[in-house]
């Protein structure tokens, strides 16, 4: 799949840099995209319906980006078509008090759906190592000296080790976790921002404080760069994937999500022969009604 482009396993590391934010180097036509788009999301739901059934495995997808790179739009596009009773989206805030007073994967294992179910994080436990690591606010938190008298390197190393440690235990346990980054060009940020301000309708989407992130936006890049290629695993990959038009990254993040379906166990579970015999029963049962 054309994805595997943007794939990192932890065999390389990542340079967001060197990546484009859009599909000119792929070489594709919008409308055999938005063909295969609609075909995949056909697919999707076909294996969400058995996997679901199955029951076997669950599947963790985490969207990550910098503002505006259209992570509501790809959760609603993308995963509109499929069955909501299997599927649990979860936007993850700034930490609440409560939060804060427990480890940070602690609010993550409480919004961790049964196997069977599809988790989808708008943003996610990486902002404890994205947000976190950019402000300094691990100076804040409410820790003892023997964990915060770490240098800033030692700590964010120690988080990253954590988190790949977390996410093994996830595949260990019958979970899939598929990372997603949307990479989208500073351009192409301005240009959103400014369309939320001139839309009266979007206003709602943008805050003073996105202008604030964005003077951050280089060092956000070098720290999404260390993360990726900290935290990417053989089970737990990153796709670090075009942002700029949002019909290609749509397209790209069905790609990555019907491949995770059908790496996924997702087969109708089989009954017994005396069940089977019961069924027939009720069918007899039925049909003399």
């Amino acid at each position: 799949m054309k994805a595997d482009r943007y794939l990192f396993d932890g065999s390389h590391p990542c340079a967001l840099r060197k990546l484009p934010c859009d599909s000119k180097d792929d070489h594709i036509k919008k409308e055999d995209i938005l063909a295969k788009t609609a075909e995949n999301l056909e697919k999707m739901a076909a294996l969400q319906d058995a996997f679901y059934a199955d029951g076997r495995e669950g599947l963790v997808i985490i969207l990550q980006a910098l503002d505006a790179a259209g992570k509501d739009s790809t959760v609603k596009h993308v995963m509109g078509g499929l069955n909501p009773q299997g599927v649990q989206v979860t936007s993850f805030k700034q930490p609440t008090s409560e939060e804060l007073h427990h480890d940070f994967l602690w609010r993550v294992n409480k919004v961790l759906p049964p196997r069977g179910s599809i988790a989808i994080f708008n943003r996610s436990y990486y902002e404890d190592v994205l947000v976190v690591q950019v402000h300094d606010l691990q100076k804040t938190y409410q820790m003892a000296p023997r964990v915060l008298e770490d240098s800033k390197k030692d700590f964010f190393e120690k988080r990253y080790r954590q988190i790949r440690n977390y996410e093994e235990y996830l595949y260990e346990n019958s979970y899939r976790v598929v990372k997603i980054f949307l990479h989208v060009s500073k351009d192409e940020q301005k240009k959103r921002f400014l369309e939320r301000i001139d839309r009266p309708e979007k206003n709602w989407k943008f805050s003073c404080s996105d202008l604030k992130e964005r003077m951050r936006f280089d060092e956000y890049l070098d720290t999404f760069d260390e993360v990726i290629t900290a935290t990417a695993t053989k089970h737990s990959p990153w796709y670090a994937i075009p942002a700029d038009q949002k019909w290609y990254t749509r397209y790209l993040v069905s790609e990555i999500v019907l491949d995770a379906l059908q790496k996924s166990c997702h087969e109708y579970p089989v009954l017994s022969d005396d069940a089977k015999a019961e069924l027939l029963n009720c069918k007899a049962a039925l049909e003399q009604e």
